[in-house]
C-alpha cells in the first residue's frame, strides 16, 4: 500500500491523482475514483469493500469493490473526510494489512493499491472533535501534498488557459476561435474561486456564446466584472519608469503583518495566500513578525512622544 492525502478541490484532485498514477509504474494498471461524499452512507461500503451473493435483498450476483477493482493500480478517495466512522475503520484495516473482506464474505482477498486520498476539509480539526480517525490518518498522511489554489499561482494561468481553451475549441468543433491578449489579461487577473472547474466553465461559456470566432472583452461573464481585482487597480497606477516586484511584495507583506501585529494567519488571510505560503514569502524578503511588531511598537513610541 502506498498511501498518500491531496488537500484540494475535486477538480484538481482527480487531474494530479491521474498525473502521479500515469508517471508511476502502476501506469498500466486500473486508476479507479470514487467520491466518497457522493455516496449515501449505508452504500459506503458496499461500494468500496464489494459483496457476496446473498448479502443483502437485491445482493442476487456477487459485486467487486473499488478498491479489489484498483488492485495493481491507483484508488482514489476523494472527499475522504465524507466517510463514515464505521468505514474508516474498515479502510484502515486495508492499509495496514492489505486486504480486502467482502461484505457477507469470510475469506480475506489480499490487494496492492496505492491510495490516494483527496479532501478540502481540515481533517486534523476532524480528528480533534472525533468526527476522524486519528490513525487512519497518519496512516494516510504518508506524503502529504498541498495543491495552492489559482490565485496563489497566477503564473500557470496562461498555460492552463490555453490548454483547456484547446480542447474545449476541439470538443465544440469551434477550431477558428481565437481570444483577444485583453481577455487573457482579465482572465489572469480574477481570483477564481471555483477555482479550475470555474474557470473551465468560464472559458467553455464564451467559447460557445461569443458573436464571433474572436473573443474579447465584451464577452467576459458578468461575476468577473462583478469583482474587481485589487491587481487590476495597481496595474493602471504603474509608473512608466518601472518598478521593484519584490520591492512591492516585501511592502504588501510588512504592512500586512504590521496591521495585524505579527500574526501571520490574519496576515495571510488578508493577503488572500496560505500561511504557508507567506512563511515562506517572509524567509525569502528576510521579514520576521517580531521585527514587523518591534517596528510597529516603535512607531507608536515615536507618534506619541
Amino acid at each position: 500500500m502506498q498511501p498518500c492525502w491531496d488537500k484540494a478541490k475535486p477538480v484538481r484532485a482527480r487531474n494530479s491523482s491521474r498525473a502521479i498514477h500515469q508517471n508511476s509504474r502502476r501506469r498500466t494498471k486500473p486508476f479507479v475514483t470514487i467520491n466518497c461524499g457522493a455516496i449515501p452512507r449505508d452504500l459506503v461500503e458496499s461500494e468500496l469493500f464489494g459483496y457476496t451473493k446473498g448479502t443483502f435483498t437485491g445482493a442476487v450476483v456477487p459485486k467487486i469493490g473499488r478498491i479489489e477493482a484498483a488492485d495493481g493500480g491507483t484508488l482514489l478517495l476523494d472527499e475522504v473526510g465524507e466517510l463514515p466512522i464505521e468505514a474508516q475503520v474498515k479502510l484502515l484495516r486495508v492499509l495496514q494489512n492489505g486486504e480486502v473482506s467482502k461484505l457477507g464474505g469470510t475469506t480475506p482477498i489480499q490487494v496492492d493499491v496505492r491510495i490516494i486520498a483527496a479532501t478540502h476539509r481540515n481533517l486534523l480539526a476532524m480528528v480533534e472533535n472525533g468526527t476522524f480517525r486519528e490513525d487512519l490518518y497518519y496512516r494516510l498522511a504518508v506524503v502529504p501534498l498541498h495543491i495552492p489554489p489559482l490565485r496563489e499561482r497566477r503564473v500557470d494561468l496562461p498555460g492552463l488557459i490555453d490548454s483547456l481553451f484547446g480542447s474545449l475549441k476541439k470538443r465544440s468543433r469551434i477550431e477558428s476561435a481565437q481570444m483577444s491578449p485583453g481577455e487573457v489579461k482579465a482572465l489572469i487577473a480574477y481570483r477564481w474561486p471555483g477555482n479550475v472547474r470555474q474557470l473551465e466553465n468560464v472559458l467553455e461559456r464564451m467559447l460557445v456564446l461569443a458573436p464571433s470566432n474572436i473573443i474579447t472583452e465584451l464577452d467576459l461573464p458578468e461575476e468577473l466584472y462583478a469583482v474587481a481585482s485589487p491587481a487590476e487597480s495597481m496595474w493602471r497606477e504603474l509608473s512608466e519608469t518601472g518598478i521593484s516586484l519584490e520591492a512591492v511584495e516585501r511592502d504588501l507583506i510588512a504592512q500586512a503583518l504590521e496591521r495585524f501585529g505579527g500574526n501571520q494567519t490574519q496576515a495571510a488571510r488578508f493577503l488572500d495566500i496560505s500561511r504557508k505560503t507567506l512563511i515562506y514569502r517572509m524567509e525569502k524578503n528576510r521579514l520576521s513578525a517580531e521585527g514587523i511588531e518591534q517596528e510597529h511598537a516603535g512607531a507608536k513610541t515615536n507618534i506619541a512622544d
